[in-house]
């Protein structure tokens, strides 16, 4: 063959090539194609308006007003921070015990009611209003997270991209994922914290380092994910990967957390200031898992009421899945953070009544659950979550409607 048969034959070969799959420089993007980028998005939203349903639902049955019961308990001292600063806010805002000291709010972490502040301050002088503004920078958080778990759910052993629509959709059902919804910065937490973990599993050191610092400062469960990220750091320096970035990586990852517990420190004069400021405020402390012990004990034997009941049930399930995952060998740094979470909540007294909330930034627990559905046939996947959605939304509608206390 000669050199002008070769080049037509490569021609046609271009040419045909190009017709069936088009010009690589221009995708169409069809239906299809724009669904399977949204589709993390519109599963969260999905199952969240739903939640709302049930709590406008169970709002009116019990006669509160839906907004009232999104911006409750943490909530309100989230959006008087964004209004007026640590220094700004009133005096009408007393802790656990009833009490209200010039410190007092600074038990609160600065990252979520900042962005409140930005957010609603956008448009002019007026803004959007804070309590909007909440609500707007919460959903976005949530649908931050929902990509951060799709992405997650395709890089861990045995995962797909089922997989992490499917740990998306778990993620949005939990029993306590109401508050994904509420003026509270656990879907802010939730949204650096997947991201930062997706850094670990594709050994991207700068984007983990980053987002694990800002979670740093909107929850103490930071402390959880500097863990997490710590230990993969070390591990990556010892095995000599990735050059300079684990080590940048590594020293952005917990300035966030300690510089704004320094900073607490510094306020109160106390060196410990932020931990002294939740055990005087709402008696947190770490008790090695006594006060949960007890809890747990008097929860079952009395079974004075649903919440208390069903918190039991869920402490348990988060054990149970723990172990599931460190048997099933899910990533290792996966695992290190939510035992990391577990731990941290599990082994501290104080509200007992937080302790389900608590646990959901440890969505980690879930990716057994994700990896048994994806196996399944879809319809089996699909019934079971419709379950799981009805069950959590009235879990959540329940605890901030029908529930006389803080969550």
């Amino acid at each position: 063959m000669s050199a002008t048969d070769v080049t037509r034959a490569d021609s046609k070969e271009e040419a045909s090539t190009e017709t069936e799959a088009g010009p690589a420089e221009s995708p169409r993007w069809t239906v299809r194609r724009v669904g399977a980028l949204l589709a993390p998005a519109l599963i969260f939203l999905g199952i969240r308006e739903f939640g709302l349903l049930v709590l406008t639902w169970m709002a009116a049955v019990t006669d509160r007003s839906v907004t009232e019961a999104l911006r409750s308990w943490d909530g309100q001292w989230f959006l008087a921070i964004a209004e007026g600063g640590y220094r700004g806010v009133p005096e009408s805002l007393v802790d656990a015990f009833g009490q209200r000291s010039a410190e007092t709010p600074l038990a609160f972490f600065p990252g979520y009611p900042s962005v409140v502040r930005w957010f609603a301050g956008i448009d002019g002088a007026g803004g959007i209003g804070l309590v909007s503004a909440s609500f707007t920078v919460t959903t976005v958080s949530g649908v931050v997270c929902a990509y951060g778990l799709a992405r997650m759910g395709q890089h861990i052993r045995g995962g797909s991209r089922r997989t992490g629509l499917i740990l998306v959709a778990l993620f949005a059902a939990t029993p306590m994922s109401i508050v994904l919804s509420m003026a509270y910065s656990e879907a802010m937490f939730c949204a650096l914290a997947a991201w930062s973990l997706v850094g670990v599993l594709e050994r991207k050191w700068l984007l983990a380092g980053i987002c694990c610092a800002l979670a740093g400062l909107v929850r103490s469960t930071g402390a959880a994910l500097v863990l997490a990220v710590g230990i993969a750091v070390v591990v990556a320096i010892v095995k000599r990967r990735d050059g300079w970035r684990p080590w940048v990586g590594g020293l952005i990852a917990p300035t966030g957390l300690v510089g704004y517990l320094t900073w607490v420190g510094a306020q109160t004069g106390e060196w410990d200031g932020w931990f002294a400021l939740q055990e005087r405020g709402w008696g947190t402390g770490f008790d090695g898992g006594a006060a949960t012990v007890k809890f747990s004990l008097e929860a079952l034997a009395d079974a004075r009421s649903v919440l208390e009941v069903a918190t039991v049930g869920l402490i348990v399930v988060g054990i149970v899945l723990l172990a599931i995952g460190i048997v099933r060998r899910v990533e290792w740094p996966l695992m290190t953070y939510a035992a990391a979470v577990l731990a941290m909540d599990l082994f501290a007294n104080g509200l007992m009544n937080s302790k389900a909330r608590l646990m959901l930034p440890a969505f980690t627990l879930l990716i057994p659950v994700a990896l048994a559905l994806a196996r399944r046939r879809p319809s089996t996947a699909v019934l079971t979550l419709c379950a799981l959605a009805v069950a959590g939304s009235w879990f959540g509608a329940y605890s901030i409607t029908s529930w006389g206390y803080a969550i």
